[in-house]
């Protein structure tokens, strides 16, 4: 065995214990589906003229906003965190908590409002989660999060719109 292939056998070695955290992460998200919004179909494309472009390059291109760029770090009041496409509800304020990561992290979503998927774009496999109405690109689940979840669901800022309670929650974009 030359020096290459023992190097990839110790890195897949090292990645392995975290697979079944990410896949149960993954699982629970799914499992919550009951009441799943309905999924548009439109075209990512189509939402280029309705959200700014460093919430476009988040939402339908998958990028990441810097950490600590987002005003939604600091917002504490009791609201809705909504999508910043569609505007389907995607969080509650009661479950947001400060993950001192830079980026708004919520301990679960809101029942049916979110899919998730397999993301290898590190390497190392990682579960993001979108809309399920639009599509939009939230954010990913860590298992590091608070108890009694331990689910860490990291969210761009750019992605979302909060509305305070007492205020109407915004109609849905088509």
């Amino acid at each position: 065995m030359n020096r290459r292939t023992l190097l990839q056998h110790l890195a897949t070695l090292a990645i392995l214990p975290l697979l079944p955290a990410c896949s149960r992460a993954a699982e629970q998200a799914s499992a919550g589906k009951t009441g799943a919004a309905l999924a548009l179909g439109k075209p990512r494309e189509e939402w280029r003229g309705v959200v700014s472009a460093p919430a476009y390059a988040v939402l339908f291109e998958e990028d990441t906003e810097p950490s600590a760029s987002s005003p939604l770090n600091n917002e504490h009041r009791e609201g809705t965190f909504v999508c910043a496409a569609c505007r389907l509800p995607i969080f509650n304020s009661a479950d947001k908590f400060e993950s001192g990561t830079g980026w708004p992290s919520f301990t679960q979503p809101i029942a049916g409002h979110v899919e998730t998927k397999r993301d290898f774009k590190l390497v190392w496999p990682r579960t993001e989660y979108h809309c399920v109405r639009c599509g939009g690109h939230q954010g990913h689940i860590f298992n590091d999060g608070p108890k009694p979840r331990g689910e860490r669901w990291c969210n761009n800022g750019l992605a979302l719109e909060f509305i305070p309670s007492g205020q109407p929650l915004p109609e849905l974009r088509s």
